[in-house]
């Protein structure tokens, strides 16, 4: 029977995907007008801002080993995760992007086997990450009968869900160092934005503040960066710390599903049988995937919960 934490970390986890699932038309959107490392600096920029806000203490780091640590979840998870994405978007369809960063959970099971030492993914894990992608295949590509392959911008959006799965297996460790969520998500947060630097000054980044003046560019960075960075990612931070980063990953499955849930209600989409299908199967792999750990002994902090 699961407790009443494990419960509020699958909602803090379902929270984060609901949210994110609805970024990839956001970003398209500002596309328009903002080159991807733009995007990115806006955006946690103003996600960096409310996370001061809601916490201005600054943490005091024991040591070295744990900084390097900050730093590098700062540069898998926002700089590299992040970067490679939007840049994906410029080669490649949503779909193609949506159904490939998926892929990251299958990343996180593998990176765990080495880096993990209280999660270790079985067999059941795998069969429900083939019966995911199998769904989230159908959902992304909606009955088209053709692939569209875009190499570059598909090899990016695989970067990408590589990255976020380095950021997942950090987190838990970040997790372990007895910090509060919302100052170490902020100091993630400050070393995403210090390693963005660099991309900065070979970029042709443009400041232009005149674009926010367009209220549909304003309200997507906004939401971009208040709701899907700052609120989100410390909610998905919260997850990984309670349901650890493997069992977390997994629901990442869903974002394909808002994608096109999404994009029905909003846009007017079509939603075919296929991609209604998809979505079933998808839950399916899902559950599947959920049950490799439930039964067995769950592994928490390093306490076998009985």
């Amino acid at each position: 029977m699961r407790t009443k934490n494990e419960i509020s970390g699958h909602l803090f986890a379902l929270t984060a995907i609901l949210v994110w699932g609805t970024t990839f038309t956001s970003t398209k959107i500002l596309l328009k007008s903002f080159a991807p490392v733009e995007i990115l600096f806006f955006r946690f920029i103003i996600g960096f801002t409310v996370l001061f806000i809601l916490s201005p203490r600054k943490i005091s780091v024991k040591n070295m080993r744990q900084e390097l640590i900050f730093a590098a979840a700062g540069f898998c998870g926002i700089t590299m995760y992040f970067l490679m994405e939007n840049i994906a978007l410029l080669h490649t369809t949503a779909s193609n992007a949506g159904v490939i960063v998926s892929l990251s959970p299958f990343f996180t099971g593998i990176l765990s086997f080495y880096f993990s030492d209280d999660e270790k993914p079985d067999v059941s894990f795998f069969i429900g990450f083939v019966i995911a992608l199998t769904g989230i295949g159908l959902i992304s590509f909606n009955g088209m009968m053709n692939l569209n392959l875009n190499p570059i911008g598909d090899f990016l959006a695989l970067l990408a869900a590589f990255f976020w799965s380095l950021y997942s297996i950090l987190m838990k460790k970040v997790s372990k160092f007895g910090y509060s969520n919302l100052e170490s998500t902020k100091r993630v947060f400050f070393y995403g934005l210090f390693f963005m630097i660099p991309a900065i000054l070979i970029s042709d980044f443009k400041w232009e503040f005149i674009r926010f003046a367009d209220p549909v560019n304003l309200f997507n960075i906004l939401f971009l960066g208040a709701g899907a960075s700052a609120l989100c990612f410390a909610a998905w931070n919260t997850a990984v710390n309670i349901l650890g980063a493997v069992k977390t990953s997994v629901y990442i499955y869903i974002v394909p599903i808002v994608t096109v849930l999404s994009a029905a209600l909003v846009l007017g989409e079509k939603l075919t049988i296929i991609s209604v299908c998809g979505v079933i199967i998808t839950f399916a792999g899902l559950l599947i995937s959920e049950n490799k750990i439930n039964f067995k002994k769950i592994r928490y902090f390093g306490k076998a919960e009985e």
